[in-house]
């Protein structure tokens, strides 16, 4: 598995693509709430397989003093092998580098116990994102 920062075209529309399907196609999230007004001052990362196919992506962004994790999803074939750990890591590597002291995130609350694993925790109620229950979560690094 190979965790990169996207720096041209074909990279980003790996990352949509993954982002696509899961989000989109699997979760029925509204396609113009997806691809959003904060694509292009977000940092974007796609982890690739050892074939070179996409099949996971996050995003990062500055957001009110905070390093904010957004819109990280593994491909549904290779959920259980750590992918989502790898690239979670590899995100956090790259705040860290970029001199930042806080994370946030907005967790989908099925997925709250794997963001606490990584030193998350939940500092809000459950709110409502594109019809999915979320809770906001934060960590000092």
């Amino acid at each position: 598995m190979n965790v990169i920062v996207v720096e041209n075209k074909e990279q980003l529309q790996d990352a949509f693509k993954i982002r696509t399907i899961v989000f989109v196609e699997e979760q029925n999230v509204p396609p113009e709430e997806e691809i959003d007004q904060f694509e292009k001052e977000s940092t974007h990362f796609v982890v690739y397989s050892d074939e070179k196919d996409p099949i996971a992506a996050g995003r990062f962004r500055e957001h009110e003093g905070y390093g904010k994790i957004e819109r990280i999803c593994v491909l549904p074939s290779y959920r259980k092998y750590g992918i989502g750990k790898l690239i979670m890591e590899q995100i956090i590597a790259y705040a860290k580098e970029n001199h930042f002291s806080k994370l946030k995130l907005n967790a989908q609350t099925h997925a709250i116990p794997f963001y606490e694993k990584l030193g998350f925790r939940a500092v809000s109620d459950i709110f409502m994102d594109a019809g999915i229950p979320h809770k906001t979560m934060t960590m000092n690094i």
